[in-house]
């Protein structure tokens, strides 16, 4: 369990900005289920670092970036600490936006078997 009182510098890790609208999911972008080992991790990491490389891929412009979201997806997945903080945001964030859809559409889902009849016919 987090304790904010811990001096060994996980405090830095744990405090990212999970911005709900620049929403990246580091699982989709390390090409992992939520479930993965941290030896799934290690090695997509690697596997995808080798392929996204900016010295290997120079003449492509988008190289960089995606080397550093595949880096920064890294550093959250692989630290137990800072994977149990995002875990529980990414939870959060797919709730929020599940009740969205929800309040979208709940008139279609509580009509007549969801055809958005309000008026019955018996």
């Amino acid at each position: 369990m987090w304790c904010s009182g811990w001096g060994d510098g996980h405090g830095s890790f744990l405090d990212f900005d999970f911005d709900f609208d620049n929403y990246k999911d580091h699982y989709k972008v390390l090409e992992l289920n939520s479930d993965a080992s941290d030896d799934e991790i290690r090695s997509n990491f690697i596997r995808l670092a080798l392929k996204w490389h900016p010295d290997k891929l120079k003449e492509e412009d988008s190289a960089t970036s995606r080397f550093q979201e595949i880096n920064e997806a890294y550093q959250v997945l692989s630290d137990p600490f800072t994977r149990e903080e995002y875990d529980k945001k990414r939870m959060r964030r797919i709730y929020e936006h599940n009740l969205e859809l929800f309040d979208r559409y709940k008139e279609l889902i509580f009509t007549c078997n969801g055809l958005g009849m309000k008026n019955f016919l018996w």
